[in-house]
């Protein structure tokens, strides 16, 4: 292990910056973990000179001021997640960081070509399989590994939904490796979060530290939420440039409610839950104080198995009942399409990079993290034999919830895993533990090296568009490797800035 290089100056900036150097002093660079800001041998990488040498000009309790800033604007803002199952409370301020994480140019650039090959070929796989079925026929991925599949709905089967589009709404977590490459661990397309996280933070780096921001030319984000209104407006059933567009919530209690009326406001549309909805004669209608008001398109924030109680579940009261028979009938879409959770179910993820070949004769941009499938006889002995060292994810669980980090178990939690996985080998999925990158942090008081992801966000309709940059999320506590906020996980600015 080593610390960062102080840089030299003369002796009035040493003497006045004394304070603000410490706080980079004894940051630790850990041999064989990329560090975001700092190269092995300890100086600042070149996308990071600028935002080093000034907050080394800021004395220390000026960082800690602004940190304080931020994290009072959060709270005033309202800006919560839900965490489900405490007894102490569900609502929490999402930690926030104020260092943000830098990606040059040319790697945004490049991350942006595989993003958009990766959602191209998955919308390709899902018009298929509730199609023609061709990726099974050909023996590309096998049969009982799709129809074994929670989120495989065969009500979508045998019709095609607007623009031939499923999925026009995606966040696909990344991480980047040793060699500073970067990978997607997974693919989120059934209700994607956090895009909310990542503009509020945008705006709070800008009041807090303006002129670091104004120097870097960052590229901007604020343009999400009418591209994401634009996208919506593709998808239109009747081709209107000014459908009526709703965002359909669960209510006040779901852990993402901030986001969604937050994305309402963005988008200038209207929050509506699942009794401000009625379909007649197969069309949906929004009821408002003129009368109702007919809906041609919904940005859904509830799965499937809740969207309709008559189609679905029938003990659902979130949902809108016809609602499935008005969207089969052409007279309403949904975004995302339904059925699509099974293209983010973690067994099919190993698959994307063979679909990516398949459908569009081209070799993966950004490659998958390897992955065993338990489901298979000769991976899940492997599995089964290293617990230890293998990271064990549930296939269909999210939030950092079904997992067991071999490396940071105990004998106990292992054998429970092993029990699970030999009990039902089709719900899990194993992955090396990965030594992916740390950032700088402020944590109490000090820099100290954090673990972070990038879920970047695609929106697909008549073209990709993706806004440079998206979520970083930070694992807070040392040495973690979950950085989800429902773990204890919080969340950074990411700049995208021209090289």
């Amino acid at each position: 292990m080593s610390t960062v290089k102080t840089e030299k100056s003369d002796v009035s900036q040493k003497q006045s910056q004394e304070s603000s150097h410490s706080a980079f002093d004894s940051y630790p660079l850990d041999k064989g973990i990329y560090d975001e800001m700092f190269v092995e041998e300890g100086s600042p990488r070149k996308a990071y000179k600028l935002l080093h040498r000034r907050l080394r000009e800021l004395p220390h309790e000026d960082i800690k001021n602004r940190q304080q800033a931020a994290d009072t604007a959060f709270l005033h803002q309202g800006i919560t997640f839900a965490v489900y199952g405490r007894k102490e409370g569900t609502e929490k301020i999402i930690p926030f960081d104020l260092l943000p994480r830098i990606i040059t140019g040319a790697e945004w650039d490049h991350m942006e070509k595989g993003l958009t090959q990766r959602i191209t070929a998955l919308n390709l796989f899902l018009k298929d399989i509730y199609g023609p079925c061709k990726i099974i026929a050909d023996k590309i991925i096998p049969a009982e590994l799709i129809y074994t599949c929670p989120q495989y709905r065969r009500e979508m089967r045998g019709w095609r939904v607007r623009r031939d589009i499923y999925v026009s709404i995606c966040g696909s977590d990344m991480l980047r490796m040793p060699d500073g490459s970067f990978v997607i661990l997974e693919d989120n397309l059934r209700v994607p979060s956090g895009v909310s996280y990542m503009l509020t933070n945008r705006q709070v780096m800008k009041n807090t530290f303006p002129g670091i921001f104004r120097n870097h030319h960052v590229r901007p984000i604020d343009h999400y939420g009418q591209s994401l209104l634009t996208t919506l407006r593709e998808l239109s059933p009747l081709g209107r440039s000014e459908p009526t567009i709703v965002l359909l919530t669960p209510g006040i209690f779901n852990s993402a409610y901030f986001e969604h009326s937050f994305l309402a406001w963005q988008m200038g549309i209207p929050l509506v839950q699942g009794q401000d909805l009625i379909v007649h004669d197969n069309v949906v209608f929004m009821k408002t104080t003129a009368g109702l008001k007919r809906v041609e398109t919904i940005y859904r924030r509830i799965d499937d198995d809740f969207i309709d109680p008559v189609a679905f579940r029938e003990d659902s009261l979130l949902g809108v009942p016809g609602l499935f028979n008005a969207y089969r009938a052409g007279n309403v879409n949904l975004a995302n399409a339904l059925g699509t959770g099974i293209a983010d179910d973690k067994a099919i993820y190993a698959y994307v990079p063979d679909m990516i070949r398949y459908y569009l004769k081209e070799e993966p941009i950004l490659h998958n993290v390897e992955t065993y499938l338990c489901v298979r006889d000769k991976d899940r002995q492997h599995v089964l034999a290293n617990l230890d060292k293998l990271v064990v994810k549930a296939v269909g669980e999210s939030g950092g919830y079904g997992m067991l980090i071999g490396p940071q178990s105990t004998a106990a939690q292992r054998a429970e895993f092993a029990d699970k996985i030999k009990s039902n080998p089709r719900n899990y999925i194993a992955q090396p533990t990965l030594s992916f990158s740390r950032s700088p942090c402020f944590v109490d008081g000090k820099m100290e090296p954090r673990h972070i992801d990038l879920r970047p966000f695609i929106l697909f309709g008549e073209k990709v568009r993706i806004v440079p940059g998206g979520l970083t999320r930070v694992a807070f506590t040392r040495g973690s490797l979950v950085v989800n906020s429902s773990q204890g996980g919080g969340s950074k600015d990411t700049w995208v800035v021209n090289d």
